[in-house]
This record gives C-alpha cells, structure tokens and sequence, in this order.
C-alpha cells in the first residue's frame, strides 16, 4: 500500500527455480557474450507494437531501441512497382504530345497548296461554263446571218491555204539518180574538116550532146571533164536527129592545146 501511494510501479521478482530452469536449459557450447547480443531479438513484437504507437503521440521513437530488423521489414514490405508503373505510363503520354504537336501545327506542302488551288479554280470554271451554257439556252441556236450578193455571173473559187507536202514516209526506198552526167551530155567530139577549120579559125570545138541536154547542162559537163571554162555555147538539131554544139573557148585557151588533150588532132 504504501508502494502505490509513492507511485513508484513494484518491482516484478522471477522466482529462483526459473531462472536455474533456463540456466539449464542454456548448452554448455553457447558463449554467454552471443546470447547478450541477441538478447533483444525476442522482444521485436513489442518494439514493433511500440513504434506504430509512436506516430500517433506525434513523437518519434529513438533509433537506438528499434532493432534493424524491425526497421527493415517495413522497407522490404512496400512495394515501388505501381509507381514505377505510373511513371512511365507518364513519360509516354509526355512524348506523344510533344511528337503529334508539330504535325497538327506543320505548314502545308506545296503539292497540297497546288491541289487547294486547283479545286478552287476548277468551281469557278464550272460556275462559268454553267453561265454561259444558260445563256447560250436563252439565245438559242437560230442565227440570222445575210447572204452575200453575187453581182457576176462567173464564179471565181475563194484561195485557201495550200500547206507544202509533209510526208510521214519516202514513196521511193531510194532516191532516183540523176542520169544527166557528163557522160551523157558529152558524147563524142566531131573530127570533119569543118569542125578542124572551126577549131584553126574560131578557136572553137564541136561535140554531138545528148538531144535531151541544154546549154547549161553542156557548160558544166564540159568544165567538169576538162576543168577549162567556157565563153559561149551554140547549138542545133541535125538533119538526123542528133544535136551538135559548138562551144568556144576563151581567148586565154587555145583550141588546138585542148584537141590534142583530146586526141583529136
């Protein structure tokens, strides 16, 4: 009685026979220093009761009575996946806003451009071509259109355009070749006395041509064969049917040089 008035809490006195009973039950191999150091490993229900009291006083717990144990096993019980869960699910939902952005905001390409342009001006041609489809509907297709008056009586046919031939083809595989050589034209040279008193005399030489040659053409066939140029060319139709040329020479060439070339003196 007089312990609880003092307040002081009595003192709890374990009888002798436990504390041999333990003794005994200790092994002899067991060092004493061991079991004092797990000693307070028995008591970690009553230091974990003790500590999730603790919060609720609002005071903290001294880090020296709570065994590691204890300390741990509220660590190794939480677990960080959902969080870890969210977190990506976060960062995800992050990168494809900041990559569909620009492609809401990107400016149009040309080739879209291009085909807004050209849908709007085909409706405007449309509107148009509707326009004036109406009003050609309204005007109708009669037109009254004066005949012209004719005060002649001949007919002359109007000139229209006359284009130059086109062809997509040749009508001849080959082209024809010109048979008017100088081989031709100049056939043979005449030796009678007349055609050597012209050669003497008018420094001119005589040659049966071809009937089909002219002027021009026994002009050049005569400069081709004997490169000499020519001063002037006469002809005519003999009796026979064969054509006779008198060509002269100019004065710088002498006939009778030329007929020896020949061989016809």
């Amino acid at each position: 009685f007089s312990l609880f008035m003092s307040g002081k809490a009595p003192k709890k006195e374990t009888p002798k026979s436990e504390a041999a009973a333990k003794k005994a039950e200790k092994p002899k191999t067991e060092k004493p220093k061991a079991d004092q150091a797990k000693a307070p490993k028995a008591d970690q229900p009553k230091a974990a009761a003790k500590a999730k009291a603790a919060p609720a006083k609002g005071k903290a717990a001294p880090a020296a009575d709570k065994p590691k144990s204890a300390i741990a096993k509220p660590k190794a019980a939480k677990t960080d996946k959902p969080k870890s869960a969210a977190k990506s699910e976060k960062k995800v939902t992050i990168a494809l806003t900041k990559v569909d952005k620009p492609k809401a905001n990107a400016k149009k390409s040309t080739a879209a451009r291009v085909k807004v342009a050209k849908g709007k001006k085909g409706s405007v041609t449309k509107a148009g071509t509707a326009q004036k489809v109406g009003r050609a509907i309204k005007k109708g297709n009669t037109r009254h259109t004066s005949a012209r008056v004719h005060f002649s009586v001949h007919f002359h046919r109007p000139k229209t355009l006359q284009l130059p031939r086109n062809p997509k083809y040749p009508r001849r595989s080959a082209p024809r070749r010109n048979k008017m050589d100088q081989y031709r034209v100049l056939q043979y040279p005449l030796t009678t006395e007349s055609a050597m008193k012209k050669i003497e005399d008018d420094n001119t030489l005589v040659f049966i041509v071809d009937q089909f040659s002219n002027k021009h053409h026994i002009k050049d066939a005569f400069k081709k064969l004997y490169e000499i140029k020519v001063d002037r060319i006469n002809t005519l139709i003999r009796p026979d049917g064969k054509k006779k040329a008198f060509i002269r020479l100019p004065a710088e060439v002498e006939a009778m040089d030329v007929a020896s070339k020949i061989g016809i003196v």
